[in-house]
Parts: C-alpha cells; sequence; structure tokens
C-alpha cells in the first residue's frame, strides 16, 4: 500500500488525513485512535513525527524583522508545583520565549538563564534596528546594550495593568495559553517536552490559519518517515 503523505506506511491515505484532521484540532491520541481505528501505537508514532517535524518548521523559520521585540522566560513543566522567581525550577524546564509585537514567538529551553545562555539566542532571532522589550529581571540589564538596539525594560508588578511601553502583553498571552493546552497531557516526560513546547509555538504562530491545511500541504511535499 502506498501512501504519498507517509514513507512505508501500512496505513491508507484516508486514514493519514483523518488523523490529521483530527491532530489538527488537537485532539488527543486515544481518542483519534478510535475515532480511525488505526492502533495506538501507530498514532503515537505519527503524532511524534509530526511534533518533529514542526520542530524543525519552527527552528528553521525566519529571523525577526524590524519592530517591537519583546521576550520573557517562564518555567514550564510535567507538575503542578509552586516555583518560585529565584530560579529554584524545582524539576521544571525554564523556557525562554522572544515574540514580534502583534507576531510569531519563538522558544528554547534553556537551563540556567543567565546573559551568556541567553544572548547567543536572542541575537540568531532579532535583527540589529529590532526594540527589544524585555522582562523586569535584573539579569536582563546586561541585555541593555544588544546590537545598539532600543531597550525598554518592562517590570513585573503582580496584575498591575500595564501603560505605555511596560507591557508584555504577547508573550503572556503564548504563556498562558501554553500552559493551560500542556496541563491537558496530564504530565509530559522530561523526554518529550520539547516536542509538545514547540508544537504549542507553531501552533500559536499558525492560530489564524486552517492546520489541517498547513499539515496536508507540509506532507505532500515531504512525506513523514516514521522512527
Amino acid at each position: 500500500m502506498t501512501n504519498k503523505y507517509i514513507k512505508g506506511s501500512h496505513i491508507s491515505e484516508r486514514q493519514t488525513r483523518d488523523i490529521l484532521k483530527y491532530f489538527s484540532l488537537d485532539i488527543e491520541a486515544t481518542k483519534i485512535s478510535l475515532l480511525t481505528g488505526v492502533s495506538r501505537p501507530t498514532v503515537n508514532r505519527i503524532l511524534r513525527a509530526l511534533r518533529e517535524r514542526m520542530v524543525c518548521l519552527c527552528e528553521n523559520g525566519s529571523v525577526f524583522e524590524h519592530g517591537y521585540i519583546e521576550f520573557d522566560e517562564r518555567c514550564l513543566g510535567p507538575r503542578r508545583i509552586r516555583v518560585k522567581r529565584s530560579r529554584d525550577t524545582n524539576g521544571k524546564h525554564i523556557v525562554f520565549g522572544v515574540i514580534k509585537h502583534g507576531g510569531n514567538v519563538y522558544t528554547q529551553v534553556i537551563t540556567n538563564g543567565s546573559i551568556k545562555e541567553v544572548y547567543p539566542f536572542l541575537a540568531s532571532k532579532a535583527v540589529l534596528d529590532s526594540t527589544v522589550c524585555p522582562d523586569g529581571f535584573k539579569i536582563y540589564d546586561g541585555l541593555v546594550d544588544f546590537s545598539c538596539q532600543k531597550h525598554y525594560r518592562i517590570p513585573h508588578a503582580g496584575n498591575e495593568p500595564a501603560a505605555g511601553h511596560n507591557h508584555i502583553d504577547g508573550i503572556e498571552n503564548f504563556w498562558g495559553w501554553a500552559k493551560i493546552r500542556l496541563s491537558k497531557f496530564r504530565g509530559i516526560s522530561r523526554q518529550t517536552f520539547y516536542l509538545h513546547l514547540k508544537e504549542c509555538e507553531f501552533r500559536f504562530n499558525h492560530r489564524d490559519e486552517d492546520m489541517y491545511k498547513i499539515l496536508l500541504r507540509e506532507l505532500r511535499n515531504s512525506p513523514l518517515k516514521l522512527s
């Protein structure tokens, strides 16, 4: 049986399209298996391959164009643990995010949030004539001179409303949405966390588009290879 969407697959193209459709709707693997009649292990392999493709698409994306760029960090992870802002992650992942104001987001898992770790990442995603809007962590004071760009330091002030340049609503919206979405899995292993994080990024960046058509077009151009 030939399948133009998945190389060497033993399921039909119709079943593949159905899996893509349900995955695009963010339906869980167990339900996809029941709806399509494809075994759970096979569905899991296909979903993992789709997430790995999303990682590639996200990481190969173009740099941010000129304009306002916001960046911030959050601790995300499989367990509901209250994490102090002192960088005591208590088993969670530190995730650094960059977003163009009103545009796309890019995320990266980091180890300690030091300037030496963050600077190369930010430099690879922002161009020289961008206006950088970081959060209020003291550690980011060292980025004020980043590429001689304009720089607005954004203080964290609890739930107080933002004013003027003191806003970081774009990246905050992504963090809130990502946390809600990741919580539905009721636990994500450390080995697959990055895949789920980049899936969140991909979905967020294409939130106003038809995800099914995007994935269908991608697989027509470059079929999946199941490991």
